[in-house]
């Protein structure tokens, strides 16, 4: 098994010899970890499914380091030319019609759209600039798991696949990019993030469709997340509405083995749970709550010791929309109420 290097910022020229050679070097957002590869070379490309256990047909987000370079693979428009003045570098990916015979199909999923990000990582920028490739990016794990928000879990899903791990520290955001289709006649957002429906509508001046689409078995999905199972770990885990909390812990404290617990500091507090090793602290609201939401996961996935996690669903506002997503699909739709009624 080949050894996967971790490198520091400094280090920079190494990961871009590995990219222009076509090895995979995963990269911090403020996001998630992603992994990247030359998105004009088919084979880099094709080493990404292969490491990630990608499905071929979900098609991959390519990140630039600016404005320029999307003309390189892309039609850009007028709402697109807005958003991007708007909120890039950030966390809103942006569906457009792909240039033809620019990025081949494997990084399409087959469609005659592509998806197109600038991330708001300065040593992200530096890379995909010193290489002078718009790099796809999906996240840098193992397909369907929790998404890294730090090189470790990177380390820890795919040393010996990739060439090396460029560390920038812990994202800051920790849930996936809003993705917005801009490919058809009304923007339509695809897969909820921390830039809310709303944001975008006050941007472009038009009505936004932000309802979350279902992606039927022999459809192709237009954006990552839409389709396959994601975000989830080996172990059952249950949301928990704030008024259940009293219940879930009596359902836990009964139970055999321990209980994982993911869960905000008020409620911490209130529940006298401070210093238990089976608590796991999404801090004091939503934004903290998305930042930690995939470590706790992988947290207590790799405690053997624990069986079920529990996890507090938060308010459902807009800004809250992104978090709870990825913990619904964490959870597959369980709610602690299922266990309680047992």
């Amino acid at each position: 098994m080949a050894e996967t290097k971790i490198w520091s910022a400094d280090e920079l020229p190494a990961a871009v010899r590995a990219i222009k050679r076509g090895s995979l070097v995963a990269f911090p957002t403020e996001t998630v970890y992603g992994l990247g590869a030359d998105a004009f070379n088919e084979k880099a490309v094709s080493k990404v499914y292969a490491a990630k256990g990608r499905p071929s047909d979900n098609p991959l987000i390519v990140h630039v380091a600016d404005k320029e370079q999307v003309d390189r693979f892309a039609v850009v428009n007028a709402w697109a030319e807005k958003l991007m003045d708007a909120f890039w570098p950030g966390p809103l990916t942006m569906i457009l019609p792909v240039k033809p015979g620019t990025v081949s199909t494997t990084v399409t999923g087959g469609l005659d759209t592509v998806a197109a990000r600038m991330p708001d990582n300065d040593v992200t920028r530096a890379l995909i600039r010193e290489a002078d490739a718009p790099m796809v990016g999906p996240s840098a794990n193992t397909s369907g798991k929790p998404s890294p928000t730090t090189a470790q879990h990177v380390y820890h899903d795919l040393h010996g696949k990739i060439s090396g791990i460029l560390d920038d520290g812990a994202t800051k955001i920790g849930v996936e990019s809003t993705v917005i289709d801009l490919s058809t006649n009304t923007p339509a957002v695809l897969r909820p993030g921390k830039i809310t429906p709303a944001q975008i509508e006050a941007v472009l001046g038009v009505p936004v469709d932000s309802e979350i689409k279902h992606v039927d078995a022999d459809e192709a999905p237009k954006a990552p997340g839409m389709k396959y199972r994601h975000y989830a770990p080996d172990k059952d885990v249950y949301m928990v509405a704030p008024e259940d909390w009293t219940q879930a812990i009596i359902w836990a404290q009964s139970q055999l083995e321990p209980v994982g617990l993911m869960l905000t500091n008020d409620l911490i507090v209130q529940h006298q749970l401070a210093g238990m090793d089976f608590v796991w602290s999404l801090g004091d609201n939503g934004d903290t709550a998305a930042a930690k939401l995939f470590a706790g996961l992988r947290h207590f996935d790799d405690r053997k010791d624990v069986l079920t996690v529990l996890v507090a669903a938060m308010p459902n506002t807009p800004e809250n929309s992104a978090y709870n997503n990825r913990l619904g699909k964490s959870s597959g739709g369980h709610w602690v109420t299922e266990l309680l009624a047992d």
